[in-house]
This record gives structure tokens, C-alpha cells and sequence, in this order.
């Protein structure tokens, strides 16, 4: 009984050209063009005997394969969460804002000073994002200094940053817009990945059948 080391599905069509084109025969062909490599011998059946590589050698690869499939998982799941809050940033801290001082401080200021409530509609305060950490210093100075806020107005009118959205507050917007989309991409790639790792383990179950019959 002959053996013969095989690199790809062409290399084995010649040397068994009767094996029928089922589940196995498209595994084999993947597992080739992903750089696999069999020895194989003719025997009397229609499939020919899997010398190498072995059930155990199989198994190794699926596993490997499994703790890919893992990782790609848990990034998904990670990017998941990142779009659910890019999604939700807003109205989450549209009901926060309610419990943070310095809420009511704007509100209190914009009803007794004009000039602060200009200065405020100029720029677009995102005053519901008081309760953001990232936010909240800015806002801070805002209310409380009147350098800051005037040469705030004068940014938001003159940098090419707010060229398109002219507001703090929209900017605030775009941002998680963003966010969103890039969470969207990366969700749909990693999809990807994890759906191709699934396929490779189910080809490689069915060689490693193959291999122990």
C-alpha cells in the first residue's frame, strides 16, 4: 500500500480521481488552501486512507482554532458593549444631568444672566453631558470663568474644528456618531472571522473522522 504526500485538491483529484464531491471532499479542499498538507494511501474503499496528519494532530488544530474563535469573541462581545453605549451616551446622561449640581448652577445663571445664556446658546453647551468625567471640567469652566467662556465662544466661532458643526454640543454628537460607526465596522469584521474560524473547525472535525476510520 503506496503512500503519497498531497498540497492540494488538484494534486489529489489525480491520484483519486473516484472520491465522491461531498462535505469532506470541500473540507479537504479548504484545509488545502489554507496551506494544509496529507499523506495518503489507496486502499480498497472509495475514500483513500489518511496517513498524516493523525486524529491527535486534528485536535491540536482545532484547538487552536477554538481559542481564536474564543479571543474574536470576547472582542466582539467588547465592541457590542462599545456601540450599545455610543448608542445610549446621550440619553443616559440627559436623565444624569438631573442629579448634578452643576446642572441647576447653568440653569440658575442662564435665567439671571443674559450674556452667560448668549454665551451658551453661542457655543452649544452640552450641558447634559455635566456628568461625563470628560466633560464636566470644561463645563465647570465654563460657568465659572468668564475668560475661559468668552475665549470658548471665540473658538467655537473661529476653529476649523467646529467648521462643520459650529456647536460644542453637536460636536459632542458627531463624536459618538462615530463611535458607533466604528464599533458597526468592527463588529461586522469580527463576525467575519468568528463565522470562517466555525466553518475550519467543522472541515477539520470532518477530517479528523476521516483520519480514524
Amino acid at each position: 500500500m503506496g503512500t503519497n504526500i498531497i498540497s492540494s485538491i488538484t494534486a489529489f483529484d489525480e491520484r483519486f480521481p473516484d472520491v465522491p464531491k461531498e462535505a469532506r471532499y470541500d473540507a479537504l479542499k479548504k484545509y488545502f488552501d489554507k496551506g494544509g498538507v496529507i499523506n495518503a494511501a489507496k486502499t480498497g474503499k472509495v475514500w483513500p486512507k489518511l496517513v498524516y496528519p493523525s486524529p491527535l494532530r486534528i485536535e491540536s488544530q482545532i484547538k487552536e482554532l477554538v481559542k481564536l474563535k474564543i479571543l474574536y469573541e470576547g472582542k466582539h462581545k467588547d465592541w457590542q458593549k462599545k456601540l450599545s453605549a455610543a448608542k445610549t451616551y446621550h440619553s443616559k446622561h440627559q436623565l444624569l444631568k438631573f442629579s448634578d449640581p452643576l446642572y441647576w448652577k447653568h440653569k440658575s445663571k442662564s435665567l439671571t444672566d443674559s450674556d452667560y445664556r448668549s454665551d451658551a446658546e453661542k457655543v452649544g453647551l452640552p450641558i447634559h453631558l455635566v456628568a461625563d468625567v470628560k466633560w464636566k471640567p470644561m463645563i465647570r469652566m465654563f460657568i465659572d470663568d468668564l475668560e475661559y467662556r468668552k475665549n470658548l465662544v471665540e473658538t467655537v466661532q473661529t476653529s476649523i474644528v467646529y467648521k462643520d458643526s459650529k456647536k460644542v454640543a453637536k460636536y459632542a454628537y458627531i463624536l459618538q456618531d462615530f463611535r458607533a460607526e466604528v464599533s458597526t465596522s468592527k463588529i461586522a469584521d469580527l463576525s467575519k472571522k468568528v463565522s470562517s474560524l466555525d466553518e475550519d473547525i467543522r472541515g477539520l472535525e470532518l477530517i479528523k473522522k476521516w483520519a480514524k476510520e
